[in-house]
């Protein structure tokens, strides 16, 4: 099978986007989240709220993966497709019979959807002052991997499954990654995931109770970075940008990886790894 003209023009956007030095959107990553880790780093390590809020976020942030997948509904998106003239589509293993273009119609501006929610959640959280991120950023995540789970259920990849939890993870440990070092590990994890799926190898070779540590130390890692982002907007003038802005910054960060990452584990499952190269060094 040869990958036709949208397929192949596909494979050159998502590497566009994978590599910051052609202008790719990963470079945002370090120039937004950098400075907003570091004033953060600093109001946590005062005495005070910080180091008490930072307990709540990270033990309910453990949570949220499983509540954010739990709320996908599959059989909407199958209906969707339906809607959409691809009547077969029952299931996912039915969606990796379609072309991309068709899929990406369907997906449409699924964005934007998430963006508006995102602000309005930051928004609303941000009358309650520092005290309401001990909610704003659980919710932010939960928000965000719920997000995450429809791309991944619209090309055909099942959020259920303990390699898909971690896939999702990774992906919002990317976006928040303040650094590239910590940008490429996120993306050469994400990468080794993605190709161990593609060859069908069974995760019941891991431990499970491995495996779940591995996400609950993400999460953790997660939780503390936004942490410190939101924590920003305590101070003022830039607690003006931080606070509903960042949500929505944030959104469409994540939004964009999902897109471009589910879209190339979908082209290497109809063609081969081959199709596709991390533009990253290994971690």
């Amino acid at each position: 099978m040869i990958p036709d003209h949208y397929e192949r023009q596909a494979m050159l956007e998502i590497q566009h986007w994978k590599n910051p030095r052609a202008g790719g959107s990963l470079r945002a990553f370090k120039v937004i989240n950098k400075p907003l880790d570091s004033l953060g780093n600093a109001i946590l390590q005062a005495p005070g709220i910080g180091g008490i809020l930072q307990g709540v976020i990270i033990a309910l942030t453990g949570v949220c993966n499983d509540l954010a997948q739990l709320s996908v509904r599959p059989q909407a998106i199958f209906e969707e497709f339906r809607r959409d003239g691809w009547s077969g589509v029952a299931s996912l293993g039915d969606i990796g019979a379609l072309s991309l273009a068709g899929i990406d119609k369907t997906v449409g501006s699924l964005s934007a959807k998430y963006k508006g929610l995102a602000l309005a959640e930051g928004m609303g959280a941000g009358l309650t002052g520092i005290a309401g991120l001990a909610l704003d950023i659980p919710s932010l995540i939960t928000l965000n991997l719920r997000a995450v789970g429809e791309y991944a259920t619209y090309y055909g990849f099942d959020i259920n499954k303990q390699e898909e939890k971690l896939f999702a993870l990774q992906i919002m440990g990317l976006v928040s990654s303040p650094s590239d070092a910590a940008k490429n590990i996120a993306m050469a994890q994400l990468a080794a995931i993605a190709r161990d799926t593609a060859k069908k190898r069974t995760w019941r070779q891991l431990e499970k109770h491995a495996l779940v540590k591995i996400i609950q130390e993400i999460a953790k890692t997660l939780g503390i970075r936004l942490t410190k982002a939101k924590l920003a907007q305590t101070v003022p003038i830039v607690g003006a940008v931080v606070g509903g802005g960042y949500n929505v910054y944030f959104t469409t960060q994540v939004c964009d990886a999902a897109y471009y990452l589910y879209r190339e584990r979908f082209l290497s499952m109809r063609f081969g790894p081959q199709v596709t190269a991390v533009a990253v060094r290994p971690a």
